[in-house]
């Protein structure tokens, strides 16, 4: 079975219409039977994507409101969370020390990465990076990591 972790630029992708949105709905759609895995900080961003461009006027508020519960049941209900224990977050530093990342690049890829490591020692396949953030992608393919970016379908 395919596994996926989706950073939240993949993320709101789903919820907002953008370069690669369909691609992204139909990887994530539960039907596919893919196994979609998720920072916990993904909840915060994706809420803070969707408000930003609601306060922006990219976006109506109506919309904004649809999306932002749209999200919220797929949280609870389709993605596999990853939670910010603290080893991930001393990981993350380390990681943010090494490749110069932002603060949350460097929580996702510890994040990705701790998963990794605990599907291998399951002896499951391998997980696939969705971000459509070019400085994070690099950052991982350097850490060995598979990555797909939406905006490339």
């Amino acid at each position: 079975m395919p596994a996926f972790f989706c950073d939240s630029s993949a993320v709101v992708k789903r919820y907002l219409n953008e370069t690669g949105s369909a691609w992204l709905e139909a990887l994530t759609d539960p039907s596919s039977g893919n196994r979609i895995y998720v920072a916990r900080i993904a909840f915060v961003e994706v809420i803070s994507a969707i408000s930003r461009r609601e306060k922006g006027l990219q976006l109506s508020a109506t919309d904004a409101d649809s999306a932002r519960l749209a999200f919220e049941q797929d949280f609870l209900n389709i993605f596999r969370k990853v939670e910010l224990s603290e080893d991930l977050l001393n990981e993350a530093a380390k990681l943010a020390k090494k490749h110069a990342l932002r603060g949350y690049d460097a929580v996702q890829l510890a994040a990705v990465l701790q998963t990794e490591r605990e599907r291998s020692a399951l002896g499951l396949s391998s997980l696939i990076l969705l971000s459509a953030d070019t400085e994070l992608n690099n950052v991982a393919i350097a850490e060995g990591l598979t990555v797909d970016d939406p905006n490339n379908h």
